[in-house]
């Protein structure tokens, strides 16, 4: 697998397969206590086993103990991270944790919570993490932005082009639609997009939209076609419902919420009709069970 990056916010990744597995996961909050080390363990290791690679959409860390922050509670840090050097020791033992999975680590987005701390701290925990883990691990993991693309290059035969947009999210997520409506305001908001993936909810679902469109090739001439588009929510990894005692998420009414990212699936299906031979896109995703 080869990743190239063409700007802050556009990566690339070529592949030799026809079939190709792709880990997308966002808001792991992987510094708070409720994040469940445990599953995220045990996906991540699944993911090595397989050569998954892993894409994660914002969020990544939670950061909200530190000093000036209004949403700290001492019940919502880490013992190794309770020390006059929070941020910084959130970033070194990060390092330490994830480097067994920095060979399979791609693109990691900004979530709210680490844009919050470039606003209000003026540091960039993110990049201080990426930069530290490649010097440490000799590893090509790329920072995406909070928003931005991933155009996937495949193919043993040809080489098809599929092209995912990323946006780690916005509102809080309906309690009745549950992400469906930011689903169909991103059929409204970008171009020419295979995949769609959001975060920042925690919740985790997926649905195919397929749109008639025009086609023209040199050989055939004009085809009507249906094109299907992936769009998809990835869920949490921080379990804050739990009994349902107390906390700020049962207060505000949340209910309990999904753990864990989704499985792209992108495959170059050959199709042989009417007399053409050709190679189509098929696409699909499946929320993390193991």
């Amino acid at each position: 697998m080869q990743l190239i990056k063409h700007s802050k916010n556009l990566h690339e990744i070529v592949v030799n397969t026809d079939d190709f597995q792709f880990a997308m996961l966002s808001d792991i909050h992987w510094d708070n206590p409720k994040c469940d080390w445990d599953v995220l363990k045990s996906h991540l290791d699944y993911f090595k086993k397989n050569n998954i690679p892993v894409m994660i959409n914002g969020d990544m860390f939670c950061l909200m103990q530190g000093r000036g922050d209004n949403r700290r509670n001492k019940s919502d840090i880490r013992p190794e991270h309770n020390n006059f050097r929070y941020l910084d020791s959130i970033v070194e033992t990060a390092v330490e944790w994830w480097a067994p999975y920095a060979d399979i680590l791609t693109v990691i987005g900004y979530g709210n919570h680490e844009t919050g701390v470039i606003k209000w701290q003026e540091t960039d925990i993110l990049q201080r993490f990426v930069d530290l883990l490649n010097l440490k691990c000799g590893t090509n993991v790329q920072v995406g932005g909070y928003g931005g693309w991933l155009v996937i290059k495949m193919g043993t035969r040809n080489l098809l082009t599929y092209k995912v947009k990323y946006f780690h999210g916005s509102g809080g997520g309906g309690i009745v639609t549950k992400g469906a409506i930011n689903m169909t305001r991103a059929l409204e908001m970008y171009e020419d997009f295979d995949v769609f993936t959001m975060g920042h909810i925690h919740e985790n679902a997926s649905r195919n939209d397929v749109r008639d469109m025009i086609q023209h090739h040199p050989n055939t001439g004009y085809q009507l076609k249906q094109r299907q588009i992936h769009l998809m929510l990835t869920g949490t990894y921080k379990e804050e419902y739990e009994d349902g005692h107390h906390g700020w998420h049962v207060e505000r009414g949340a209910p309990p919420k999904p753990i864990g990212g989704r499985i792209l699936r992108l495959k170059n299906v050959r199709v042989q009709k009417e007399g053409t031979d050709r190679m189509e896109k098929s696409i699909d995703s499946m929320k993390i069970i193991i």
